[in-house]
């Protein structure tokens, strides 16, 4: 499971802003995540409710999760569409001439914090 390495990152960077704005609490972290980024974020929720119990800055935390759409860029005939509908080939021309445009990222949006 990638999510709890992924909860282990966040923490450390949510540390690192703690410090850096002499943050006490944190009380709301806002997550930006790609549909197609490989992160099963119910798996994630679960890791990340474990982990802040065991972590001081994070034990009132609640994590806020958006969902970046998938979008593929077509080279062929330069247009976009929905990746998780049609995957790598173009809907609109039949080209495999594509790539992920959007939704690979995971991103922290907002810090809740005092």
């Amino acid at each position: 499971m990638h999510e709890m390495g992924i909860v282990l990152h966040l923490a450390k960077t949510l540390d690192e802003t703690a410090e850096e704005n002499k943050l006490t609490k944190i009380g709301r972290v806002t997550l930006q995540v790609g549909e197609v980024s490989g992160i099963m974020t119910d798996l994630f929720t679960d890791a990340f409710d474990y982990f802040k119990k065991k972590h001081p800055m994070l034990t009132e935390c609640k994590l806020e999760l958006e969902t970046i759409p998938g979008v593929t860029w077509c080279d062929n005939c330069h247009k976009t569409y929905e990746t998780v509908k049609y995957g790598k080939t173009c809907p609109h021309c039949g080209s495999g001439e594509t790539w992920l445009l959007q939704g690979n990222e995971c991103i922290i949006k907002e810090i809740e914090a005092e």
